[in-house]
């Protein structure tokens, strides 16, 4: 049962980080080369894609923590570990929270000047939530190691 909830909890978390990386340094960098100094058209077309994945995104942070304090409370183990890893992604999620919910909304009325500062500030924010749920996935592998 374990290895099961285990599995299931690292998958989550490695499709959460997945996602975020192949956004941050697949998806956008092609929008940028692509659309160049059409910000509008990439601005458009980044609408569409973002569109609709809010809440895929907090189920996804929902089931990952469910997931992981079925596994704490299976495991019992690491405690320090887990907690830890919680923080982490608790701060993540944090970010997503403000992404979501407070940064699109301010770009997609954004004007021309405002962008720039905009695409810099996501990409600073998107780096820094994929840096702690990847810190996350480590500690939690390291916690079945240990």
């Amino acid at each position: 049962m374990t290895a099961v909830v285990a599995i299931v909890h690292a998958g989550l978390a490695a499709a959460w980080a997945g996602g975020m990386a192949y956004s941050l340094f697949v998806v956008q960098p092609k929008l940028k080369k692509y659309f160049g100094p059409d910000q509008e058209g990439r601005e458009t077309l980044t609408t569409v894609i973002a569109s609709g994945n809010r809440w895929k995104v907090a189920g996804l942070i929902a089931a990952i923590a469910v997931s992981g304090l079925v596994l704490l409370l299976i495991e019992n183990d690491h405690w320090g570990i887990h907690t830890v890893k919680g923080l982490l992604l608790l701060g993540a999620t944090g970010i997503f929270w403000y992404v979501s919910w407070r940064h699109w909304p301010r770009r997609v009325f954004a004007t021309a000047a405002e962008l720039p500062g905009m695409h810099r500030r996501l990409v600073v924010l998107a780096t820094t939530m994929l840096g702690l749920t990847g810190l996350a996935f480590a500690l939690g592998v390291a916690a079945v190691q240990l």
